[in-house]
């Protein structure tokens, strides 16, 4: 069984694949000091909460986060016996390559969520990931990542707000009934979601101008189902993109040794 491993910013997910679906799906925050050891002590902890017993026998990793790789490479070596497939290095081939400026580094998670997007819906895609950044993937007609745009979280703004300003409060983000909020804490949750609402649909419809033709939208990650409350914000949403797109890379690369 494949155990595919996202780790960003904020979370480290772990989802177990047995080849045609996922058993389940376990979630920790990232710490770049936790040890192989500690991965593994709340890895098992939770197997035995979910009563699996998985034959583990290979391990992807997609990491925002260098600093961690090193130590969640030693718990697929030490564990499960194997050399981890990481997203991002040279031994690690993608589907289709990214076409972006000579040098440039394109960050993990967005080739997974590339890999992940087209093989679920084809080409020509924005890929919308709600994250500790608010992210644009644009995938091209064949599949590849050709740029995109990155902007602030929504719960970073958020946070950006309480600690810049005195006087104001931190707060939940939820959909607002009213667009006018009638106290403070209304009027930070309706700057913030219709702000972010005006961002993706201003972003996208600018896309679409730029290539000159129509993009299915799609949205992804923590609160994306939230912002999907509003009409046509999304043409689709996915809640498991990321951890799909990780099997989708794994799945390439063992037919292409």
């Amino acid at each position: 069984m494949l155990l595919a491993i996202d780790c960003g910013n904020t979370n480290t997910v772990f989802a177990i694949w047995d080849g045609q679906k996922f058993l389940c799906t376990m979630r920790t925050s990232t710490h770049h000091a936790r040890t192989a050891d500690a991965y593994f002590t709340w890895f098992s902890t939770l197997l035995n909460h979910y009563k699996i017993d998985p034959e583990i026998t290979e391990v992807i990793i997609s990491s925002t986060v260098p600093r961690v790789v090193f130590n969640l490479r030693v718990f697929a070596d030490r564990f499960f016996g194997c050399r981890p497939l990481v997203v991002g290095k040279p031994e690690c081939r993608l589907p289709r390559e990214p076409r972006v400026d000579a040098g440039t580094l394109v960050g993990p998670d967005r080739l997974v969520n590339t890999a992940g997007a087209f093989e679920r819906h084809g080409g020509d895609l924005i890929v919308v990931d709600f994250g500790t950044a608010t992210t644009f993937d644009v995938v091209d007609t064949d599949g590849a990542y050709i740029g995109g745009l990155i902007s602030p979280g929504v719960n970073l703004s958020l946070e950006a707000l309480h600690m810049a300003a005195a006087a104001l409060p931190h707060v939940d983000i939820s959909k607002p009934q009213k667009v006018i909020g009638t106290n403070t804490v209304a009027c930070m949750q309706s700057g913030v979601y219709w702000g972010y609402v005006g961002l993706v649909k201003e972003s996208c419809a600018r896309i679409k101008a730029e290539l000159g033709r129509e993009m299915t939208v799609v949205g992804t990650g923590g609160l994306a189902s939230l912002f999907g409350e509003t009409e046509g914000l999304f043409d689709v949403l996915e809640e498991d993109l990321t951890m799909h797109g990780l099997t989708v890379i794994h799945a390439y690369n063992k037919e292409h040794i």
